[in-house]
C-alpha cells in the first residue's frame, strides 16, 4: 500500500473513558521510540460511558489517531475485526485498552520482529490479576485447548504484533462467530512468543465474568471444533451399547424365571 503506515495499532475500547488519553499519549510515545508514521486505531463497542467522546477528542487532536463506533456492543473480538479492517500499517499491534497490556512493550515485539518473524506475541510471565480471574482463565484455556485439540496458553491473549500478511490472512476469515487468538493459530505463519511486563488495572474490571468467559467458550469450541460432536456421538453410543446389555441380562433373567415380579 502507497503511503501505509507502518505500524498500526488496533485497540477495542469499552467502558474506558479515563484510560484513553492516557492510552494514547502512552501509545505514541512508545511508537515514536520506532517511527513517526503511524496510526492508532481506537474501536469504541459501545460502552455505557463516554469512550467515543474521549476518542473523538483524541482524533481531533491528531489526525494518526482515528476512532471507530460500533452500532451497538458486538463484544471484543468483533471490536477488533472492525479495527484490522481498517488498519493499513505493514504491521499490526492488537492490544487491550486497560494498560495491563503496556504501549512501553511494543517497541520489543518490533524488533523482535525484525528478526524474521511475522508474529511475535506478549507472554505475560507475571500476570497482575486477581486469583479468581487467572483461575478462571487457566481453566478456560485449559478447556478451549482440549475440545478444540490445540495447545493453549493462558499467559498470551490479543497483546501481539503482526505482519501486513498475517493480518490480510485474518480479514479473509468471515465467521459470525470472532476469537482472534484461534484465528491467528488457524492462519500458521512464522511466530514467537517473548516476555512482557504486564500491568495492573488501574481503572474499571473487566467484562469478563465466569458467565461470559463460559459462553465464550461454548461459542468458540462450538465453532471451531467437531469433538463436542465426537464427544456426544461416543457417549450416546457407549450409552446404547450398555442399555442393550443390560435388556439382553433381563431376558435372560426372564428365560429362566429368576424374575418374580411380572411386567418387570
Amino acid at each position: 500500500m502507497l503511503n501505509a503506515p507502518l505500524i498500526s495499532v488496533v485497540s477495542p475500547v469499552y467502558k474506558a473513558e479515563k484510560l484513553v488519553e492516557p492510552l494514547v499519549a502512552r501509545t505514541k510515545a512508545a511508537l515514536e521510540l520506532i517511527t513517526n508514521n503511524y496510526e492508532i486505531i481506537l474501536v469504541d463497542d459501545c460502552g455505557p460511558d463516554n469512550s467515543w467522546k474521549e476518542i473523538k477528542k483524541q482524533a481531533q487532536l491528531d489526525d494518526r489517531i482515528k476512532g471507530i463506533k460500533l452500532s451497538r456492543n458486538f463484544g471484543q473480538h468483533y471490536a477488533i475485526t472492525a479495527g484490522l479492517d481498517f488498519s493499513k500499517g505493514h504491521w499490526v499491534v492488537v492490544m487491550d485498552c486497560d494498560l495491563q497490556d503496556q504501549p512501553e512493550e511494543i517497541s520489543k515485539l518490533y524488533f523482535k520482529a525484525k528478526e524474521g518473524f511475522d508474529i511475535v506475541l506478549a507472554r505475560r510471565h507475571d500476570r497482575k490479576d486477581n486469583f479468581l480471574k487467572k483461575l478462571f482463565s487457566k481453566l478456560f484455556y485449559n478447556s478451549l485447548g482440549y475440545l478444540t485439540g490445540s495447545k493453549q496458553d493462558s499467559t498470551i491473549a490479543n497483546f501481539g504484533l503482526y505482519s501486513r500478511n498475517v493480518i490480510n490472512a485474518i480479514c479473509t476469515l468471515r465467521e459470525s462467530i470472532r476469537y482472534f487468538p484461534t484465528m491467528v493459530k488457524w492462519v500458521g505463519f512464522n511466530s514467537t512468543a517473548i516476555d512482557v511486563e504486564h500491568a495492573e488495572r488501574t481503572e474499571g474490571s473487566s467484562s469478563y465474568n465466569f458467565k461470559r468467559l463460559i459462553n465464550l467458550a461454548l461459542d468458540i469450541i462450538l465453532a471451531y471444533s467437531d469433538k463436542p460432536l465426537r464427544i456426544t456421538i461416543k457417549a450416546g453410543i457407549l450409552i446404547s451399547f450398555l442399555s442393550f446389555l443390560a435388556a439382553l441380562l433381563m431376558l435372560i433373567r426372564a428365560i429362566k424365571g429368576n424374575i418374580e415380579v411380572m411386567g418387570y
